[in-house]
């Protein structure tokens, strides 16, 4: 819960576009990411181009995927009059709650074309107690 509260006037409403900007600003920087559930598992694919995979964590803990890593980019160019150099850095962290049916300590993934997929397998379903009759034997 947010608590705001009002004053009256012209400045506060100045403000108001600006109070959310870091939430805004977090959810631009974090890596596109898809995450769909098949008939046998759970799966999120993350866009991760230009991230080694040395800079990328998983770990499932308490129900919860989480997906941490950072970006370490830096190019130089160079010709007979001019010089150009450019760097990106930054660190990501993403979290998924996952389901009561799935897996989180089957989970698998790869990484493929700046690309990494995670698979959560679903937990197979257990089977409803169906009645029977039970025999009485004698003596």
């Amino acid at each position: 819960m947010v608590e705001k509260t009002e004053h009256g006037g012209f400045w506060p409403s100045l403000y108001d576009p600006f109070r959310s900007f870091g939430a805004r600003l977090a959810d631009w920087l974090t890596p596109a990411t898809e995450a769909s559930s098949g008939q046998e598992a759970y799966d999120i694919a993350m866009e991760l181009p230009g991230v080694a995979l040395a800079d990328v964590e998983l770990t499932v803990d308490n129900g919860v995927l989480t997906i941490r890593g950072e970006k370490k980019t830096q190019s130089e160019k160079q010709g007979d009059t001019w010089y150009f150099s450019e760097r990106q850095y930054g660190a990501f962290r993403r979290s998924f709650r996952l389901p009561e049916d799935a897996d989180g300590q089957a989970a698998s993934a790869r990484m493929e074309d700046g690309v990494l997929h995670i698979a959560v397998p679903k937990k197979a379903q257990e089977q409803p107690e169906t009645a029977r009759r039970i025999e009485i034997s004698k003596g």
